[in-house]
């Protein structure tokens, strides 16, 4: 079951298009990945969903519905720029936001008891929000995002200014959101956060959806049939018994032992590469490579950038 979909959204700002016709559809209780260069629309997009702007065609829906003025509160929203108040002591600012959201104080300050001792920052609590570093800012913004415990959590880039310890903390408590039943949609620049979080990605380009999917499928849909092939022995040997449907790409010689990158044709399979070369060298270990969703995301926008200049021209 879908529990947001975006339907034909278009958005347009004087002469820019920031949204043409973008569609997208998140899985209940899924990690949902939007991506896209700069300018794509993504932060667009994720404004209408929280109600700030709204669409000049297309809907949102949620759970199958419109979106509605009072599903404000059931959106946890952490903006890529933050937003807090640098002269406010940092506990006020939190209760504050909290009760924005329709939280009581006394459950406010229940819940706020919780988390800070859980990310052991209670000495924060009277502190004013300049006093901290950017780091300990996203950390007070992270919590009152969530405090409300709402269905949907938006996070536009929510690991800038961490280091990589903060950074993990912060990935297993988004993992742990999920499983307590919250769906999530994720904006990040960094693929290897994609890779480990989400379920589902949408891609924009230029306003445009140009992919959609779940990341595994994406992966395979990519693949180049290139198998890594780590052994010892007489390379020589090895190339010899390669052969069509097969074909080496390269070879790199390691301390000890080497490894080759075996082209795979569309008739070839990993059992038969085997059969022909068992007998030749020693086999350490044999994997089909995918490609990450960093490449993914590098080819499929130049794509999408050069059918978009061609496009312009055809219509010049």
């Amino acid at each position: 079951m879908n529990f947001l979909e975006a339907k034909k959204v278009v958005k347009k700002f004087a002469n820019h298009t920031a949204l043409d016709h973008v569609d997208m559809q998140v899985p209940e209780n899924s990690i949902y990945g939007l991506l896209g260069p700069n300018g794509a629309g993504k932060t667009t997009l994720i404004r209408i969903i929280n109600q700030i702007t709204g669409p000049d065609e297309g809907e949102i829906l949620i759970n199958g519905r419109p979106l509605a003025p009072g599903d404000v509160y059931n959106i946890g929203y952490l903006p890529e720029e933050r937003g807090l108040y640098k002269k406010m002591k940092v506990g006020e600012q939190a209760v504050y936001l909290a009760r924005l959201k329709g939280l009581s104080r006394n459950d406010a300050l229940k819940k706020l008891k919780y988390w800070f001792e859980k990310f052991e920052i209670q000495a924060w609590w009277d502190k004013k929000v300049e006093e901290l570093s950017k780091g300990m800012q996203q950390k007070i913004q992270f919590i009152v995002t969530i405090l409300h415990e709402p269905k949907l959590l938006i996070f536009d880039e929510p690991f800038s200014g961490f280091d990589p310890i903060n950074t993990n903390m912060l990935k297993n408590e988004i993992l742990e959101l999920r499983e307590k039943g919250a769906t999530i949609l994720f904006s990040t620049h960094n693929m290897e956060s994609v890779e480990e979080l989400c379920d589902h990605i949408t891609l924009i380009n230029n306003s445009k959806t140009i992919l959609h999917g779940a990341v595994e499928n994406i992966k395979q849909d990519y693949k180049e049939h290139l198998i890594e092939l780590n052994f010892k022995g007489d390379e020589q040997l090895l190339s010899n018994k390669i052969s069509r449907p097969f074909k080496i790409r390269e070879i790199k010689n390691l301390p000890h032992f080497s490894k080759a990158y075996i082209e795979m044709g569309e008739d070839g399979t990993i059992n038969q590469l085997l059969k022909n070369i068992v007998d030749s060298v020693d086999i350490l270990g044999l994997t089909e490579l995918l490609p990450s969703m960093n490449e993914i995301f590098i080819k499929v926008v130049n794509e999408s950038n050069t059918a978009s200049v061609y496009e312009k021209q055809a219509v010049l």
